[in-house]
């Protein structure tokens, strides 16, 4: 009896044994009013639910839980009692996890009258052995880590501070980046500097409110270089509510650039097209301006309107005939030069060409014309200046063009010096320096291009064809030369020809310049 007496486990025991038991057990309780509240809950159930023991005592599962969960809770608990007999409740799949638990046991505890008093809930541990879990998970995390980085598209993962905490192969290989240059370091690394704050809010954001989003923005490459990307954003949320952004990174740099193109290609064209509009507009006054000189003073001759041909007046006329015809041949001229240049139809007949000598005709050219205008042509070549391979005829109407422009465009009293000389490396340079208006900066590039001038040409004020210039650049390019302009607005305008050492040929004695007439 003593024996018995020592090995009795008493109530105290067993409570003691029923609250620190690693199983979690429960005991409900079946209200009259058919509510069902727990009675008991031991410290590996509460653990389980991650609810305190103290706030789960004497509350009922609709107190506790989410309605969904209550409800599936509440469903086991009334089979139990219709059944009285045991049961099984699998496991709710929204619980968090602490002892792992398969399922929980549901026990019915009767009264004298046959009635469900409590129910005693004890939870059946999973009995997987724990290597075998192990070896799943490590099985399950190598196949989503072989997914990860075999994807076709680049996918950076950052935590809510910011920081790259994964990047997988196909990002790295096609931005140039490597893995170590990137993990822990804040995803502002990858961004342009003026992206930095913008970026940094809306990231932080994303993080708080975001579940997806996309956006267009660009990515500097481990080299520097800046690519087009549109990434795909989505927040993942894990356990202790740490949250992550996964981006997907396609790159659209070509598609970019080629929208660039066309844009830059559209805005060239139009701007071709108003040139040859001001070209067109620009040509009906000058083809018109000669062509009724001709048409009205043949047409007083023609009618001797002033008496016999032989009247004086006459020879007047003719003279202004003479010069609106070659005026009208100049410009046909220009406009077919440069169809053919830009046609690539234009071959050069090289031949040995003194410098000196061309000079020398262009001198005598436009000669009378620079003294109707009160302009002085000053020449400067140097002596003895070797002789060029070119095409004289082209390299001559180079020279003209340019003179003619920095007559055209200076004032009375003005001086036009043109130097000619050898540069230390051989190359052969051509200067054409005005003292006239100028160009503006902005005007500088346009003037070279063909059509192009200073002011619209459909608001003509005598600016000739606006060919000079570029046919002057094109054929210098045509010799492999190069044609360079800088012009100071209100001060005058220099000219730069510069042919390639090879068309450099063997030093020639030659006369000075004439000088012009007077």
């Amino acid at each position: 009896m003593l024996v018995a007496d020592q090995t009795a486990i008493s109530d105290k025991d067993y409570r003691e044994l029923f609250l620190q038991s690693l199983i979690g057990r429960m005991v409900v309780s079946v209200e009259p009013d058919g509510r069902f509240v727990y009675a008991e809950v031991n410290a590996a159930a509460a653990n389980y639910f991650e609810i305190p023991r103290e706030r789960m005592l004497g509350r009922t599962p609709k107190e506790l839980f989410e309605s969904a969960v209550a409800e599936q809770v509440e469903k086991s608990f009334h089979s139990c009692i219709k059944t009285k007999k045991m049961m099984t409740f699998n496991t709710l799949p929204r619980c968090p996890g602490g002892v792992r638990v398969q399922a929980f046991i549901l026990s019915p505890l009767l009264d004298a009258a046959g009635r469900v008093r409590f129910i005693d809930v004890m939870a059946r541990p999973d009995t997987m052995d724990s290597v075998q879990l192990q070896r799943e998970r490590d099985d399950a995390m190598m196949l989503m880590t072989s997914m990860f980085d075999a994807s076709g598209m680049g996918i950076v993962v950052t935590d809510h501070h910011g920081r790259i905490v994964l990047v997988n192969d196909t990002f790295l290989s096609e931005y140039g980046w490597g893995r170590q240059d990137l993990l822990g370091e804040e995803f502002t690394i990858l961004l342009p500097p003026e992206d930095y704050a913008f970026s940094k809010k809306l990231h932080a954001a994303f993080i708080r409110h975001g579940r997806h989003g996309k956006r267009e923005l660009q990515l500097v490459r481990k080299d520097g270089r800046v690519a087009d990307i549109v990434l795909t954003m989505a927040m993942m949320e894990l356990s202790q509510k740490r949250r992550f952004m996964v981006s997907t990174v396609r790159d659209v740099t070509e598609r970019k650039n080629m929208m660039r193109n066309l844009k830059r290609a559209k805005e060239e064209a139009d701007n071709a097209n108003r040139a040859k509009s001001s070209f067109l507009a620009n040509m009906s006054h000058e083809l018109r301006t000669p062509l009724n000189a001709i048409i009205g003073f043949s047409e007083l001759m023609k009618n001797q309107t002033f008496g016999p041909i032989g009247n004086p007046k006459y020879e007047e006329y003719m003279k202004d005939i003479h010069f609106s015809s070659r005026h009208l041949l100049d410009i046909i001229n220009d406009v077919l030069d440069m169809s053919k240049i830009e046609a690539g139809k234009v071959e050069l007949i090289e031949s040995e060409v003194a410098i000196s000598e061309v000079l020398s005709s262009v001198l005598r050219i436009m000669g009378d014309r620079a003294n109707a205008s009160s302009i002085e042509l000053n020449f400067q070549v140097e002596e003895c200046i070797p002789h060029i391979k070119a095409d004289q005829r082209l390299l001559r109407q180079v020279v003209i063009n340019l003179v003619s422009n920095a007559v055209k465009f200076s004032p009375a009293g003005k001086t036009v010096i043109v130097k000619a000389f050898t540069l230390s490396d051989n190359h052969i340079r051509l200067i054409v320096e005005d003292e006239g208006c100028g160009i503006p900066a902005d005007k500088i590039k346009s003037v070279q291009e063909p059509f192009g001038q200073v002011n619209d040409a459909r608001n003509y004020r005598g600016q000739g064809t606006g060919l000079g210039l570029p046919l002057a650049k094109a054929m210098v390019e045509l010799h492999g030369g190069t044609l360079t302009l800088e012009s100071d607005e209100g001060k005058g305008t220099k000219v730069y020809l510069d042919f390639p050492a090879e068309r450099t040929m063997q030093a020639r004695e030659a006369p000075p310049p004439p000088p012009p007439k007077e």
